[in-house]
């Protein structure tokens, strides 16, 4: 289905929606991978993939040149958009965007996520989630599962709404920006935060933050609550961290 956008003349954009839906197995092995718009991925009780996809670009021909190949095997499935070469000459035309919606099985698998530029939502996944993001914001929302984030540059935020006794280890890395970890007060977990050349913050210190051998690198090891059988382990090489008590 192709939408007209807004704007006028050559500054119009172009939108085409698609939704399609695929029957899978719960516990899957799902790869994304997009170059530049978003990737919003929502766990479910379904036994389904589905995949909405908001191709943007400024011409009808730039607009055709953008795939969404999508496979599904027993146990699989591959969500990938194909964008065409991006020209070096600079009248050329640039524009070209995907932002896909994707329902998954909680409990599967997420292998491979990656984005070049754009957004990253991942939420109430239960099985485990490897997402990589070059730049822009990545949000990680109750997902009670085994995570393993990366965000080159831009922003990254882990939340939970509420807290489940769960046993699983969340690792986050900004190589440049700022991290956010919001949990509410009754949150039991082990705290590692190292922020090479920055600050960290913490609502839930009663510890002193230390600071590296370098002077300026601060680090927290504590344990909240307990400590219960989760981790959260963020490290921002360059930037700051804060770890927020969602309702105090």
């Amino acid at each position: 289905m192709l939408l007209n956008g807004c704007g006028s003349g050559n500054n119009r954009v172009l939108e085409e929606v698609a939704e399609h839906v695929y029957t899978v197995e719960p516990g899957s092995n799902i790869t994304i991978h997009n170059h530049d718009g978003a990737i919003l991925v929502y766990g479910s009780d379904a036994n389904e993939v589905r995949v909405r996809s908001v191709k943007k670009a400024y011409s009808h021909e730039r607009l055709n040149q953008i795939a969404i190949d999508v496979s599904v095997k027993r146990g699989a499935v591959s969500i990938t958009v194909k964008t065409p070469h991006q020209p070096k000459w600079a009248f050329s035309d640039h524009s070209g965007t995907v932002e896909c919606t994707i329902v998954i099985p909680a409990t599967s698998t997420i292998s491979a996520l990656d984005l070049n530029a754009g957004e990253v939502l991942v939420d109430s996944m239960r099985g485990p989630v490897h997402a990589r993001l070059n730049d822009g914001r990545i949000v990680a929302r109750n997902c009670f599962t085994n995570l393993d984030l990366t965000v080159n540059r831009g922003t990254l935020a882990l939340s939970y709404d509420w807290w489940q006794e769960e046993k699983f280890s969340a690792q986050a890395t900004m190589i440049q920006g700022n991290a956010w970890i919001w949990l509410p007060s009754e949150a039991a977990f082990h705290l590692l935060a190292q922020a090479a050349q920055g600050k960290i913050a913490n609502d839930f210190n009663n510890l002193p933050v230390s600071a590296g051998s370098s002077g300026s690198e601060m680090k927290i090891d504590q344990i909240i609550n307990g400590g219960g059988s989760a981790t959260i382990n963020v490290r921002v090489e360059k930037g700051n961290i804060k770890i927020a008590e969602a309702n105090p």
